[in-house]
């Protein structure tokens, strides 16, 4: 296998993330395998939405099959291929709907995560505005042939930025977007720092009250629980107007909406489901993605899932054409099936070059070790089933950390020591069991 150069940073990364079992932000191309038809999948949605289209998916797999870090690769992909794009996890503070500001946390999360090529570790909101202020100002200059300083420049990036503005207004709430930008553009102008800073707290969500935005900003709603939505579907306008190719909502741990115990608001929660569906497929949204990972258990339960929702349901469900062995890769829903042991074994090649390349030595384990690695993984599990990448993934990283940090041990030392361990520890459960089960025997009267 080819082996690539990889930076210190990544290496660093990668070897870190990995050690914990969560998702590396950065590297990811360099443990990518398998995935193939998922991400072929993903990027034709990418070029659609690019065209004008949106898309609706949803990741599902068991825990440790991997759905964060293919979200986390696809987010990679996006900001190369000139997207915006923003992420972040649900959980019992952020949901899509909420009466305690569980929404409007949300928004707030994507906004501070919002990122682009040249911000890729999220905060790319004012740097995609003033980039957008730059670059009119500099095409401007080139066309007329103005200097910096001239008063001509300053009117005429203002009717630029306005013709912007004027175009967003026939949106929903797309007026007081325009006049929070005007609002930004006017700060910039001026000098006035405050200003600025009050347009930016707009645009993230953070003014408490309608009083507060009308006397800063001479606007009357704010960004709440209800409309956060309708003002990603403006963002995504927005960001092809001043040059991105569109806007990439990557949302993970969906299951935390199937956790709600309050069936009102987890029915509420479906219901901004459905419209984000609605709106992605029938063409109201443009240039926008929403990719939501969550577990099979989160879609498919009758009782408490998405198939609970029978709007969701009868939507999200596959055609009565497809199984198990053949699958479209078109449809809402992208099932991840756990990696076949060949991707295994090529993953296992990787992180044993990447750990050997961080710690500055030569690799020494044969690819006959790592088949020995993966097998004993699967006899200690009980079965190809339950074998999860991630879990193989973190022991692998301590069987290799531990190879290096002790020079007198081997493999095979370390392995059998590790099954031994394992072993006894099966045996004594079982003693355990079967002592139980005796002693219950032995009180049973007929």
């Amino acid at each position: 296998m080819k082996q690539v150069t990889i930076p210190k940073r990544l290496t660093t990364a990668l070897v870190n993330s990995l050690t914990a079992g969560v998702v590396p932000r950065v590297g990811l191309e360099h443990i990518a395998v398998g995935r193939r038809a998922e991400v072929a999948s993903i990027l034709q949605d990418m070029d659609n939405i690019a065209e004008g289209g949106a898309a609706f998916r949803l990741i599902t797999g068991r825990y440790g099959s991997g759905k964060s870090f293919l979200l986390q690769m696809m987010r990679n992909y996006a900001m190369d291929r000139g997207f915006v794009v923003a992420d972040g996890d649900l959980s019992p503070e952020r949901r899509l709907v909420g009466t305690k500001g569980q929404g409007l946390a949300t928004y707030r999360e994507l906004m501070m995560n919002l990122s682009t090529r040249t911000r890729p570790d999220g905060g790319a909101l004012e740097a995609m505005l003033q980039k957008w202020i730059s670059t009119l100002q500099q095409e401007l200059m080139q066309a007329a042939g103005l200097r910096p300083d001239d008063p001509a420049l300053q009117e005429a990036v203002e009717l630029r930025i306005y013709a912007v503005c004027q175009e967003m207004q026939s949106l929903v709430h797309g007026f007081d977007f325009a006049k929070v930008l005007a609002a930004y553009w006017s700060g910039c102008k001026l000098g006035d720092d405050d200003r600025k800073a009050a347009a930016l707290r707009w645009l993230r969500g953070e003014f408490p009250t309608r009083t507060e935005a009308r006397k800063e900003l001479g606007v009357g709603v704010i960004i709440d629980d209800d409309n956060w939505y309708d003002y990603m579907k403006l963002w995504s306008e927005f960001a092809v107007r001043i040059g991105y190719k569109g806007l990439l909502l990557f949302i993970d741990e969906g299951v935390n909406l199937y956790k709600i115990t309050n069936s009102i608001s987890r029915q509420s929660n479906y219901e901004k489901l459905l419209t984000m569906f609605n709106d992605t497929m029938q063409g109201k949204a443009q240039y926008l993605g929403i990719y939501l990972g969550g577990t099979p258990q989160f879609v498919e339960d009758e009782r408490r899932g998405l198939f609970s929702y029978e709007a969701l349901r009868s939507r999200l469900m596959d055609g009565r054409y497809s199984s198990g062995s053949r699958r479209t890769y078109t449809s809402p829903i992208l099932k991840l099936d756990m990696l076949s042991h060949e991707e295994i074994l090529i993953l296992l090649q990787k992180l044993r070059h990447i750990h050997a390349v961080h710690f500055g030595y030569e690799a020494q384990l044969a690819d006959e070790q790592l088949i020995a690695f993966m097998q004993a993984a699967v006899n200690r599990l009980g079965a190809d089933e339950l074998l999860t990448t991630r879990e193989v993934v973190r022991d692998f990283m301590d069987v290799l950390h531990m190879l290096h940090q002790h020079e007198g041990l081997s493999f095979e030392a370390l392995l059998g020591e590790r099954e031994r361990e394992h072993a006894a520890t099966a045996n004594e459960r079982q003693g355990k069991a079967k002592d139980e089960l005796d002693d219950f025997l032995a009180e049973f009267e007929l």
